[in-house]
């Protein structure tokens, strides 16, 4: 069971230990991890953070997923 109110897309960087995520359903929302299962925890309660802000700044509050996916992908990487 995913335990996140929103989807995450974590993205593989070249370096081994080094990985981004952010959720495609949560404006502003992202971070950093040194696995996948680290960005999943640190996403679990960094969403719930951003929610908190969002509120205390009287901003709009998606709503929850009912049914939130994780994706894990190689860093987008922008055109030259």
């Amino acid at each position: 069971m995913i335990d996140l109110p929103y989807s995450l897309i974590i993205e593989a960087t070249e370096e081994p230990d080094y990985f981004g995520f952010y959720s495609p359903d949560l404006e502003g929302f992202t971070g950093i991890g040194h696995s996948i299962e680290d960005c999943v925890y640190k996403a679990k309660w960094g969403m719930k953070e951003h929610v908190a802000l969002l509120k205390e700044r009287s901003l709009p509050v998606p709503r929850k997923v009912k049914n939130p996916k994780i994706i894990i992908q190689n860093e987008a990487k922008l055109a030259a």
